[in-house]
């Protein structure tokens, strides 16, 4: 089927691209890309030649249960980044609603062998900021259910010895700019001291390699979940799930995330930031 598109206002905002033909290696699933200001300008990436397996605004672990959803290479305990045959897929399976501004439907977080790890229900929708005519926002609630029959354990090359603040895995947002971005939140500046905190929202402000300034402002963060950021090797923003310790989807339970990213035209200082954040 063809890509549904997010609008608002009648302007489109992102396409969503539901079934992407990849390499089982590059961690097939839905994404948002490209996503756009209301300018126009694009502010996501996907298929980077430095992270092929980036994808845009997408939802993605790497280690669910000893299955890679991210893609790449896998870290492993001991040996480090190495290729291995463990990579699934995230699919599609059915609308519950399909609208320009509310995009619904079932998911299936599965195996290399096809069998299903989780299902997810997931929402997206996009909207006008009220009072800031520069801005939209595009919310994504997902509830991620186990089996009724087992616990089912996300990890990060983190958890799984990996040094260096590296707890990446979750909702992630691979970014495009000219050059390396800023990033901050209310008291935190730079990367070094963004990535792995628990603040209640992180601003990544550049500028498009085809021009135009912008800033994303994200937030979101479940209790247990840190802020993972790049900045220096590649513009990336991510609500960790398991950043230093493994998360742990009991059977039959579900685990609920409601993430939320301010996209706006130029480049906004911090009190600016902070005020789409408290909207």
């Amino acid at each position: 089927m063809t890509d549904p598109q997010l609008l608002v206002d009648g302007t489109p905002v992102a396409r969503y691209v539901l079934a992407p033909d990849l390499d089982v290696r590059h961690g097939p699933r839905p994404y948002l890309h490209p996503v756009r200001t209301l300018a126009g300008t694009p502010v996501t990436d996907a298929l980077p030649a430095d992270h092929v397996w980036h994808l845009g605004a997408s939802l993605a672990v790497q280690d669910v249960t000893g299955t890679n959803l991210w893609g790449g290479r896998t870290y492993v305990r001991g040996t480090g980044y190495t290729w291995r045959a463990d990579h699934g897929r995230i699919v599609h399976v059915g609308w519950e609603h399909l609208a320009t501004d509310r995009l619904d439907h079932q998911l299936h977080w599965c195996d290399p062998t096809g069998g299903v790890l989780l299902t997810e229900r997931r929402m997206l929708t996009a909207s006008a900021v009220p009072g800031h005519e520069g801005a939209w926002r595009l919310d994504l609630t997902s509830t991620l259910t186990a089996p009724a029959d087992r616990d089912v354990t996300l990890g990060s090359p983190a958890t799984n010895g990996r040094p260096g603040g590296a707890g990446y895995g979750g909702f992630f947002w691979r970014a495009v700019a000219a050059e390396p971005p800023e990033v901050f939140t209310a008291r935190l500046t730079g990367e070094e001291q963004v990535n792995g905190c628990a603040e209640p929202w992180v601003a990544l402000r550049a500028r498009a390699p085809e021009g135009g300034a912008y800033t994303l402002v994200f937030s979101g963060l479940g209790a247990a979940d840190r802020w993972f950021v790049r900045t220096a090797m590649y513009p990336g923003v991510c609500v960790a799930f398991a950043f230093e310790r493994t998360a742990t989807i009991p059977a039959g339970t579900g685990r609920r995330g409601h993430y939320r990213v301010a996209v706006a035209d130029g480049p906004l200082d911090r009190p600016a930031a902070a005020a789409l954040a408290s909207l």
